[in-house]
């Protein structure tokens, strides 16, 4: 089993930048890829980045050229720094874990945009 923990999520303005962290505990050693979802008012939850063990990332096309999603293997830690944010990238950032063929996911945190 493996728990998730995201933070940084927050109110910003159009253009403006914020990085959300997700920190995983529990059987690590077992994840084979972590990625960002998110859910937006209304809208069925959609994916955003990957990254794999060996460090593969893919995107949304949505957020191409202004997301990048990261890991810190030694703080057991993936990140998505987020650029150029839109009024359309509000919503509830999730992160989850894909170990020995189960998923996690973690509690999620809020990311609005507006001025």
């Amino acid at each position: 089993q493996v728990q998730l923990v995201e933070s940084g999520g927050g109110l910003v303005q159009p253009g403006g930048s914020l990085r959300l962290s997700c920190a995983a505990s529990g059987n690590i050693f077992s994840i084979n890829v972590m990625a960002w979802y998110r859910q937006a008012p209304g809208k069925q939850r959609e994916l955003v980045a990957t990254v794999t063990i060996g460090g593969t990332t893919n995107y949304a096309d949505s957020v191409k050229g202004r997301f990048a999603i990261s890991r810190d293997s030694a703080k057991n830690t993936v990140y998505l720094q987020m650029n150029s944010l839109k009024p359309e990238d509000t919503a509830v950032y999730y992160c989850n874990a894909l170990a020995l063929g189960r998923l996690s996911w973690g509690q999620g945190t809020q990311v609005t945009v507006s001025s």
